[in-house]
């Protein structure tokens, strides 16, 4: 039972966000995962970028928890709130705050939280049982070294899952690295996401494998040009990523034989791409752009895609705070909007003092 209302749980989240379960069956990746949650974009500012990015170096500290690697000066003292609205009652909310140390490096901390809503519960005899609540949790310490143009970084994560009072538990990790060139905006980024294992299962359930993801992408930004264009590999521990539904019917052909749907090796190579691009109109305003192919392709209708996979954003800062804003499309019948807020607490404590 536990692990029925989990696959729903996940189901619920995946179909809205193409991320491991197709609408009619479960996918490849995250169908055969637990955890799936943990590839949710932390962000409005990765979310715009196509959902993946392991290379776009700021002062939005949620962006650590993409890559630990990205930690930096920028980020410094500064804490980040971000919350996202999914479909349905999903609704996922994230902290991350940054500090620098003199002797152990740079830190990272981060909290998502991620709620799906009541569930209505029945006995065998389909009485009534009242409600219960879906949740999921990640804590997460990252510690960076720098040294000359390059950052190796990790990050330590547990994660909670609980299911009408059941939970499973599992310890996680990420290892990163990033290159900044040290004249031009152009830094490349590597990371190896959620290697862990799972400590405590749900009652009656084995042990399920982690949402692995080996990232790696570059993000550059050509001289005289007010443009910063990211391109990021995910999943390449695995190369065939593309799911065929085996129920879904196809076309006739002029025999009147089903034409079946074949896999293509472009389409292995594209689902495993997410491309973003960003307008520097000034210090204080950009405007972003993202396109992700994997969930284009599995959150598509027969006959429209409508905006699946696609995503807009937008950065403004205005005084001490920045302020991000993304609306993505995960479905021809709806988008998420993704809002963050940061801000150096460093200077608020010190004008307060």
């Amino acid at each position: 039972m536990i692990r029925l209302l989990h696959c729903r749980a996940i189901a619920i989240l995946s179909v809205g966000l193409g991320v491991g379960v197709a609408p009619a069956a479960m996918a490849q990746i995250g169908g055969q995962q637990a955890f799936s949650f943990l590839n949710l974009p932390p962000g409005a500012k990765t979310a715009a970028l196509g959902g993946v990015n392991v290379s776009s170096r700021d002062s939005d500290p949620t962006m650590f928890l993409s890559n630990p690697a990205l930690l930096n000066s920028e980020m410094d003292g500064r804490l980040a709130l971000s919350f996202v609205d999914y479909l349905a009652d999903i609704k996922q909310s994230t902290a991350a705050y940054t500090f620098n140390t003199e002797k152990a490096g740079r830190f990272g901390v981060g909290l998502s939280y991620l709620s799906y809503g009541n569930f209505q519960q029945y006995d065998a005899a389909g009485n009534a049982l009242g409600e219960f609540s879906v949740n999921e949790y990640a804590l997460s310490v990252a510690d960076s070294y720098t040294q000359g143009n390059f950052t190796l970084a990790g990050t330590a994560r547990l994660a909670i899952s609980g299911i009408s009072g059941n939970h499973s538990v599992a310890a996680l990790a990420d290892v990163g690295a990033v290159f900044k060139h040290p004249e031009q905006d152009f830094t490349v980024g590597l990371t190896a996401r959620n290697v862990g294992y799972q400590l405590k299962s749900y009652a009656g359930a084995g042990r399920e494998p982690m949402p692995l993801d080996v990232q790696i992408g570059a993000s550059i930004k050509p001289e005289h040009m007010p443009l910063r264009f990211s391109l990021t590999a995910h999943h390449l521990q695995q190369l065939d990523i593309v799911y065929l539904d085996p129920n879904q019917r196809g076309q006739l052909d002029e025999s009147g034989e089903e034409i079946k749907k074949k896999k293509t090796l472009g389409d292995k190579i594209a689902r495993h791409f997410a491309v973003g691009g960003e307008l520097i109109l000034g210090k204080n305003l950009n405007v972003r752009v993202g396109y992700n192919h994997l969930q284009r392709r599995e959150l598509r209708l027969d006959n429209t895609s409508g905006g699946a996979g696609v995503s807009f954003g937008v950065m403004l800062r205005i005084s001490q705070f920045q302020l991000d804003y993304t609306r993505a499309g995960l479905h021809a019948s709806g988008a998420a909007n993704y809002f963050t807020v940061a801000r150096n607490l460093n200077t608020l404590f010190t004008k307060t003092q």
